[in-house]
This record gives structure tokens, C-alpha cells and sequence, in this order.
């Protein structure tokens, strides 16, 4: 969703925002587990219960995503 949201110079160029449902988690009260397990459109039940790891994909690129098999899914 973030990376959709970054401007297009052409502006022949069509391109498709990603929105995100649900709101925005109080910073003064995060949901337990994953912090955007409210908000992912792959959230399993497990979500809401394990933080996960950060993991690193490559130097420029890291993941924390319970869903994530490397391939950048989560």
C-alpha cells in the first residue's frame, strides 16, 4: 500500500492503488501478536497471537511476516 501510494511522473502511466481496510492501531495500545494482523489481508489466527521475526531478504530488504517464505509475501 505504501509503494503505491509514491507519485508517477508520466502521466500517460495508469496505476492502481492498494488500499488497506480497518483502522489505524492506537500506538498507546497495540493488538497483541502481529501489529498489522488487524489491517493484513492475509491474517491467520495465529497473527493475533505471535509477534513475528524480523527477517532479513536481502541488505536493502527485510520482512516481519508470519506469511513470508522469503519471496516477499508479507
Amino acid at each position: 500500500a505504501l509503494l503505491s501510494a509514491v507519485p508517477v511522473l508520466n502521466p500517460e502511466e495508469k496505476t492502481s492503488r492498494i488500499t488497506l481496510e480497518g483502522d489505524i492501531p492506537n500506538p498507546a495500545n497495540t493488538p497483541s501478536g502481529c501489529y498489522f494482523h488487524p489491517r493484513c489481508r492475509y491474517a491467520m489466527e495465529r497473527c493475533k497471537i505471535d509477534v513475528p521475526d524480523l527477517k532479513k531478504l536481502s541488505d536493502n530488504h527485510k520482512v516481519r511476516c508470519l506469511m513470508n517464505s522469503g519471496y516477499g509475501i508479507g
